[in-house]
């Protein structure tokens, strides 16, 4: 049986999680906790930096959420068509997951690592380079929401990105009110079950956000 080694706070394990759920592939998830510290060990030695999630198949181990998605579609297809058939789409598809990785992910992540260093005493100079970055990302996806189904019930690599990146990003800085498309998105995205059921499974560990998880979602 698969098995899924990580975090369930984690928005990457979210990201391996959300195309699991979606296809009901029969899997076993493995905590990443001081009462496993044989999760944390095979972690540890699958990549150079030994980061989570990490997917065992027999003796296939794969690293890296994108690639992680990537080989489920492969090797462990169901209805949620993570990659379309046709390489030209899937190429825009892997854009739009390179988009909410290093656009909305990262600088979220760079906030959080700074409240995380710098308790009460975050950089401004960090916050703001990293927010002007969401800033900018959201208004792009906005836009880019227009021409997209950004109401379908479908799960692709697209959703698998966005719905983590969004979820945690809105947290440390809400997107605008004007971008009514990119608001109304992420919370469709909520909605979704296999979404929804990371939501809900991590909740047990919002007191450790560092900002203070909000009082919604």
């Amino acid at each position: 049986m698969l098995a899924l080694y990580g975090h369930l706070f984690s928005s990457y394990t979210w990201k391996a999680l959300i195309p699991l759920y979606a296809n009901a592939t029969p899997f076993e998830f493995r905590a990443l906790s001081p009462e496993h510290p044989e999760h944390g060990a095979i972690v540890s030695a699958a990549s150079p930096l030994g980061k989570f999630p990490v997917l065992r198949d027999g003796e296939t181990t794969i690293f890296e959420a994108t690639a992680i998605i990537e080989y489920l579609a492969l090797h462990h297809p169901g209805p949620a068509p993570l990659l379309p058939a046709d390489p030209d789409a899937a190429v825009h598809i892997r854009m739009l997951d390179r988009v909410f990785d290093n656009y909305v992910m990262t600088p979220m992540q760079e906030i959080v690592g700074e409240h995380i260093r710098s308790p009460g005493m975050p950089d401004p100079a960090v916050e703001g380079r990293a927010r002007d970055v969401l800033d900018r990302a959201y208004r792009w996806i906005d836009s880019w929401l227009a021409d997209y189904p950004h109401q379908s019930e479908t799960i692709t690599l697209i959703e698998c990105a966005a719905a983590p990146a969004l979820f945690y990003a809105d947290w440390v800085y809400p997107i605008p009110m004007e971008l009514d498309r990119l608001r109304q998105w992420r919370a469709h995205l909520l909605s979704l079950p296999a979404i929804r059921r990371c939501v809900d499974d991590a909740r047990q560990f919002r007191h450790f956000f560092p900002l203070g998880a909000p009082d919604r979602d």
